[in-house]
């Protein structure tokens, strides 16, 4: 028996180095790009990101998510309706492959996996909105299609040529209307704010009449938390975490650039929400050891690389300043991503992400994890959307912080900031 399993994993492997792209995707029921040895980093994290996301992508187009979808649950799961964690899924990860598929399409493998995905998307959405789909996405109950209409709408800000324009007219109604019913659910005093704060800045971007009170909020009331040094509070007081990076500064720059846009804010004002995720930036790049690892600290470690979205943002944005080369966080992320994603136990038989750290460990999921919310796992992803010519992917490897650090390599001082 294994050594029939050992002979046709052999004529599989002969067979895809032969077989287009399309081929592949006809003949796996996962499809994925295969590979034996990336040629570049870039090559690596796009084939890791469609791994991650096929999943979720594909079988929201086909109609087969809540069929398809693997539905763990943390032990400790609380009395939320577990159905939450189809949009959870669907919402956290367009939010991160949204960048990648804004690209134009040419003649690589890449573009090929690309706009297979693009497509995919657009086809779910227009699925997933639809009064009759099985995959229709519940936005009228529970408190938690807040947080995910936040990151759907974060969808759309980060790619409105690409996947909010092609959209037909039914689906934007339904999915301005989804939106919209969202306001008579009010968001809890914390980063929360911040999700009914973006959900509304997409509206007014779009063309819609914004709740004004529920859009002000969220940037007034963490401007009010603010600690200083790059950490917002998660309400009035200070969380040892990575919800600075999860929520708190991409959807606070994100609001805001909208928000500035229709002369609601000042540029200044702007400018000010970008620096401080820019300094925050700078301290997350410090904190990858010289052996691509991070602390597990605080709530929701089991979205893992979903800890460095503000990294990555500043990053996509050509923000990073003179002291953090592009190519350093490329490298420091990579390594990161080989350390936590090629580990047994990361994914299922079928593809979807367990519950865990690094490997499947469901006893660190908090009350509130299910499969669904892994996903926030390709939000650490974004600087895919930099073309590959870009310094991020074509300047050669180098060290990041703290590896120069502990070899006793030159490296820059760092300093607090006062803004």
């Amino acid at each position: 028996m294994e050594r029939r399993k050992f002979l046709a994993a052999v004529s599989l492997v002969g067979m895809a180095g032969a077989m287009s792209p399309a081929e592949l995707l006809a003949t796996e029921k996962q499809a994925f790009p295969r590979v034996n040895k990336p040629k570049n980093d870039r090559e690596y994290w796009w084939k890791l990101l469609y791994k991650i996301a096929n999943p979720v992508t594909e079988n929201l187009a086909n109609g087969t998510l809540k069929q398809n979808m693997l539905v763990e649950k943390s032990p400790k799961f609380d009395n939320r309706s577990i159905h939450v964690t189809y949009l959870e899924a669907v919402g956290r990860t367009f939010a991160g492959i949204a960048p990648w598929l804004a690209l134009p399409d040419d003649a690589s493998e890449e573009s090929t996996f690309r706009k297979k995905m693009r497509n995919d998307v657009l086809q779910g959405l227009t699925r997933c909105f639809e009064p009759s789909s099985p995959d229709q996405l519940n936005f009228k109950t529970d408190h938690q299609p807040i947080v995910d209409a936040a990151y759907l709408a974060q969808t759309f800000l980060r790619a409105p040529k690409a996947l909010w324009e092609p959209l037909n007219e039914p689906t934007k109604e339904r999915i301005i209307a989804a939106f919209k019913s969202l306001r008579n659910r009010k968001p809890f005093n914390s980063n929360w704010l911040l999700f009914g704060a973006i959900t509304e800045a997409f509206l007014l971007s779009v063309g819609e009449e914004p709740d004004a009170e529920r859009l002000n909020k969220g940037p007034k009331k963490l401007n009010e938390w603010y600690k200083g040094d790059g950490c917002y509070g998660d309400g009035p007081n200070f969380a040892f975490d990575y919800y600075n990076s999860f929520v708190i500064h991409p959807m606070m720059v994100d609001t805001m650039k909208v928000m500035m846009d229709k002369g609601l804010v000042s540029q200044k004002e702007y400018e000010l929400a970008l620096s401080r995720m820019v300094r925050y930036a700078v301290g997350q790049e410090r904190m990858i050891s010289p052996e691509g690892t991070f602390p597990p600290i605080g709530r929701s470690i089991t979205y893992r690389t979903g800890a460095f979205q503000a990294l990555s943002q500043v990053a996509l944005l050509g923000e990073l300043p003179d002291a953090v080369k592009p190519a350093q966080v490329r490298s420091a992320l990579t390594q990161v991503k080989k350390n936590m994603y090629d580990v047994p136990g990361t994914f299922d038989k079928n593809g979807w992400l367990l519950l865990g750290f690094v490997g499947h460990d469901p006893d660190i999921a908090d009350y509130y994890t299910s499969t669904g919310s892994l996903y926030m796992a390709t939000l650490s992803f974004l600087p895919l959307g930099l073309a590959e010519d870009d310094e991020f992917w074509s300047a050669p490897k180098e060290d990041w912080t703290a590896k120069k650090a502990w070899s006793s390599q030159q490296f820059p001082k760092d300093y607090h900031v006062d803004y």
